[in-house]
């Protein structure tokens, strides 16, 4: 009976013993099948393409892909921008340089067949007489095409007549003109851009006080539109937000004309005296200084574009460390609202000298801009105006999945 008993037992220990390793050889199994479910899944969720952020944001859509665009082989595009070298012109560039690649992906052309891009820009900033000068070498090139950011809008009136004589459709982006014959203008809305930073400048301001507004230049349509969008917002929603003064960048020689007065008045030397100073002996971020100086009871400013930024902040940066306490504290206090991405403007958003950015989209406006040259080629037709988008960024968005993919 005893015998009985122990194997009666020993039957159900093993019987036990299998149980508990068919469990756990079954959850090991689902766990090794939840495993590669989850494994198939992150394989399957398609790789963003470079750039889509970008491309998002841009309006039309049909802007921002290749779709159904058919190029003759060997078709050249010319694009010229405002200048060469800086991070903005070199995003413009690397989104026009991206449809292009695609253009070439999609209609299988290689080697020589391949559509070609040029990208070229003045060497020195807004140089008009440079950027006509390479205009004028690009059409006798004969493009298929030409998009250009047009810096002086009273300018090029006689190049584009030329090309539209030999069927050369001309595209503008970034800025534009009142010439009858362009295709598109591939831009931000700059009136609108200007409305958003004149809406959190007065905000930051408590809806009162007086501002500057620093304008990168007196000719382009993007200096006239910001800086109406932002003074007709003022002026109608926040009139206790006073602007002071309206400072063009490329307007500063009579300024530094009063610096060279003042310094030789005060060192009693004769203006003719060959030791006198002139008004070439000053920068343009000691006029921005001056001026600074006669409006002592400003608490804002509005800045235009990247240069326009970043020389507003060098001055004021060093008048934060003046002697003069209240200067200092007056630089320390003065909320600045700029234009324009960059590591330089981003690094200065985190270090909280600017209250925030209007960040535009050059790498839509490049890739828009070939799309549109595109169009116009293969006389498709194109929109009067394709707006690339524009972000708000401050110190705490900056790092938003939506805000920083569009960054640069």
């Amino acid at each position: 009976m005893q015998r009985r008993r122990k194997s009666i037992i020993g039957l159900a220990c093993l019987m036990s013993a299998m149980l508990l390793f068919s469990s756990c050889g079954k959850e090991a199994e689902e766990e090794k099948q939840d495993t590669q479910t989850q494994a198939d899944t992150e394989k399957e969720e398609p790789k963003e393409k470079e750039g889509q952020g970008n491309l998002n944001i841009i309006s039309p859509q049909a802007y921002s892909n290749v779709d159904g665009l058919t190029l003759e082989p060997g078709t050249y595009i010319s694009l010229i921008g405002k200048e060469a070298g800086t991070e903005y012109w070199k995003m413009v560039e690397k989104g026009a340089k991206q449809a292009v690649s695609e253009l070439n992906s999609a209609l299988g052309y290689k080697g020589e067949d391949k559509i070609k891009l040029n990208y070229s820009g003045p060497s020195e900033s807004e140089s008009v007489d440079e950027q006509i000068n390479i205009l004028d070498e690009e059409l006798a090139r004969y493009p298929n095409a030409v998009g250009i950011a047009i810096i002086d809008s009273n300018a090029c009136s006689v190049q584009f007549d030329l090309a539209t004589e030999n069927g050369i459709p001309i595209v503008a982006f970034d800025s534009g003109s009142d010439y009858q014959g362009l295709q598109s203008l591939c831009s931000t809305n700059n009136t609108e851009a200007a409305q958003t930073a004149a809406v959190n400048l007065a905000t930051a301001l408590d809806n009162k006080g007086k501002v500057i507004v620093f304008v990168h230049d007196s000719n382009s349509t993007t200096a006239r539109e910001r800086q109406s969008g932002f003074a007709d917002t003022l002026a109608k929603d926040y009139p206790e937000v006073e602007i002071a003064e309206v400072v063009y960048l490329d307007n500063l020689e009579d300024v530094k004309g009063l610096l060279a007065e003042k310094k030789n008045r005060e060192a009693k030397i004769n203006p003719e005296d060959e030791k006198a100073a002139q008004k070439e002996d000053f920068t343009d971020e000691q006029a921005i200084q001056y001026i600074l100086e006669q409006h002592p009871d400003v608490t804002g400013c509005f800045t235009t574009n990247v240069d326009a930024t970043q020389k507003v902040l060098s001055i004021v940066n060093e008048m934060k460390q003046s002697k003069d306490t209240k200067q200092a504290e007056a630089a320390k206090n003065l909320k600045i609202i700029g234009f324009d991405g960059g590591e330089k403007q981003m690094e200065a958003l985190e270090n909280g000298e600017l209250e925030g950015l209007v960040v535009q989209n050059p790498y839509g406006m490049g890739y828009a801009t070939v799309i549109a040259c595109a169009r116009s080629i293969a006389n498709q037709g194109n929109e009067a105006v394709v707006d690339t988008g524009y972000v708000w960024v401050t110190k705490d968005n900056m790092e938003d999945k939506n805000i920083s993919r569009i960054l640069y």
